[in-house]
């Protein structure tokens, strides 16, 4: 049985049953994924989750309308300054988690781009922030998937991160927000894998 996971209702909107697949909306942050995730993979034997929704882009990594895989996703646990936190006894936090490679693998063979995301428990609205989080490599922003991602991780269960971008990163005045293209390019790529997995690719 495979988990697919949203943040809200509308997100999937256009989803119809199929066999062999649960939905879940988690509500939206990381703290509701992470506690639904949980609470759901300690409650039946799942085989994969698959955390599908929205997300903004930093320009030239994707455009909007695209569906795009989150193969690396990361959030900041640290100090304001991005200096790691000081725990005693050598003690570190966990601030990235990863979609299943092989499945990243054959989607990307199918022409989907495999970026690097951030958590956030804040969406970004200035393009000064959307720099600090260029410099540490994200290219995507969501406010789920770490939290599905390593909820999966810590139950044993593969994962996958599917995103489609609905925003450019940045000042809100020139982020053209467009929540119909976003899950239009979402179910482009949630067609494109179950396409995959039935075909045996």
């Amino acid at each position: 049985m495979i988990l697919l996971v949203s943040a809200v209702e509308k997100e999937l909107a256009w989803w119809r049953p199929r066999e062999g697949v649960e939905r879940l909306v988690a509500g939206v942050g990381p703290v509701e994924t992470a506690c639904a995730v949980a609470a759901a993979l300690g409650g039946r034997p799942y085989t994969l989750v698959i955390d599908a929704g929205l997300a903004g882009a930093l320009d030239g990594a994707a455009r909007i309308g695209d569906g795009v895989i989150v193969a690396e996703e990361m959030m900041e646990i640290s100090l304001e300054s991005g200096a790691p936190l000081a725990l005693p006894d050598g003690e570190t936090t966990i601030e990235r988690s990863h979609s299943d490679a092989t499945l990243v693998a054959r989607l990307a063979q199918a022409g989907f781009a495999a970026l690097r995301g951030v958590t956030v428990a804040r969406a970004t609205t200035t393009d000064e922030t959307a720099a600090r989080l260029a410099v540490r490599g994200a290219q995507v922003e969501s406010m789920e998937g770490f939290a599905a991602l390593r909820a999966a991780q810590r139950a044993g269960v593969p994962a996958i991160e599917l995103r489609g971008i609905s925003n450019r990163w940045g000042s809100r005045e020139r982020s053209g927000w467009d929540f119909g293209a976003g899950t239009a390019g979402l179910r482009r790529i949630l067609d494109a894998f179950f396409s995959l997995r039935e075909a045996g690719a």
